[in-house]
């Protein structure tokens, strides 16, 4: 297997670093500490072609690999996980759920603006009491001529009150079970719809996360994603893209937690000689190196399946469960280093390490992903192709 990115990915990493550099880095403290960012940076992400980096040229993206992609959410995580979180959601999640399962109609709709960055999109899945366990959800789309009426409530739903449009999941046959849920294209300006922010987060601030609420919201039988029951299916080929992104922003945290840590190991002195002299501070710096690098690799080889339109489900797990894990400790450590100003804003690390126990949350927590992986192994788990695979990269004019 060949390791080396080709020279326009090579490009693209350096783009995304300066972007964040001059663009995030100068503004992040104060728009962690206000909840939130300054949204003309989707412009500027716009103009560089970013909103739709994995996108075909044909729907208005950049035509990039997969991972492409990977360094895009690497390096914006560099800078802040809400930004990382913010395109995960807008590419990931929803994007690339349309170019797998939406129709012609629906990439031209949705798709094509989506990838120009004009409109934003989001992914509605999760419920007060539906997470882990999505068939728990309660939110319904009862049909009614030549529409669905909706009802419900999503939570914790990243990009709540600035997605122009939601991928929303509901029963249309609750008896069913999983084979009684079905996606839909749910715009915000449909009569019906909300949304409301959740304030006080224990990380990501600068990223808007929130709960949307569906109150006999009228969607066109056209804008149903896929066959009815064929929603399952679907929520779970968008998370195998999102989990993707997601452990590639992590390999980004992990970066910037090196970043902070070995430059602060050169500035602090104790007991005579530099803190990175000391052995079990090497020994924080090593295991954080150890992570990025297994991290990389993992994630790195999923962008590969997904070139060749493999499924990747057991793969994706796999990464994100190990780079989350690898980018919490690696936070963690990197606030111990810095020691009792590490405990304050005058240093990035406390961010990090707020912003590091999300992503060992969502999109699967780490015992859903131990689970997921253990049933691999012991043969109780057999992933069949997707009847929708996403398409090879180079992608087919």
């Amino acid at each position: 297997m060949n390791f080396d990115f080709t020279t326009e990915q090579e490009i693209l990493r350096k783009t995304v670093r300066q972007f964040v550099d001059d663009e995030i880095m100068p503004h992040i403290a104060k728009w962690d500490a206000a909840g939130s960012f300054d949204t003309s940076i989707w412009s500027r992400l716009a103009e560089l072609g970013l909103m739709g980096v994995c996108v075909p040229e044909k729907y208005g993206g950049s035509g990039m690999d997969y991972n492409a992609l990977a360094i895009v959410c690497e390096e914006l995580e560099r800078g802040d996980t809400a930004f990382r979180t913010a395109v995960s959601v807008h590419i990931g999640l929803n994007s690339m759920t349309l170019m797998q399962w939406g129709t012609e109609a629906q990439k031209q709709q949705y798709l094509v603006p989506q990838a120009k960055g004009v409109r934003i999109g989001a992914f509605g899945l999760t419920e007060p009491g539906a997470g882990s366990d999505v068939a728990a959800m309660t939110t319904t789309a009862i049909r009614d001529g030549d529409c669905y009426v909706l009802n419900g409530q999503k939570t914790w739903i990243s990009l709540c009150d600035i997605a122009d449009h939601f991928i929303v999941f509901a029963y249309t046959d609750k008896a069913k079970k999983h084979h009684g849920i079905s996606a839909f294209i749910v715009e915000r300006s449909m009569v019906g719809f909300t949304s409301k922010a959740i304030k006080g987060k224990y990380g990501i601030r600068a990223g808007n996360t929130g709960e949307l609420f569906f109150e006999d919201l009228r969607i066109p039988v056209e804008n149903r994603l896929g066959e009815e029951g064929e929603g399952f299916k679907i929520a779970m080929s968008a998370l195998d893209n999102g989990r993707f992104t997601v452990a590639a922003g992590a390999v980004g945290l992990i970066q910037a937690c090196l970043e902070a840590s070995v430059k602060y190991c050169h500035e602090r002195e104790t007991f005579g000689k530099p803190i990175g002299e000391h052995q079990l501070v090497g020994q924080m710096i090593a295991k954080m190196e150890a992570g990025y690098q297994m991290s990389r690799l993992l994630v790195y080889r999923v962008g590969e399946l997904k070139n060749k339109g493999i499924r990747n489900t057991r793969e994706t797990s796999l990464a994100k469960w190990q780079a989350c894990d690898f980018a919490n400790k690696a936070a963690d450590d990197a606030l111990q280093i810095h020691g009792a100003y590490g405990y304050s804003d005058d240093y990035p690390v406390a961010r990090y390490l707020r912003n590091s126990k999300a992503p060992v949350i969502y999109e699967g927590t780490r015992e859903i992903h131990t689970i997921m992986q253990a049933d691999y192994v012991l043969g109780r788990r057999n992933d069949k192709p997707l009847a929708k695979m996403l398409p090879k990269w180079p992608f087919d004019e």
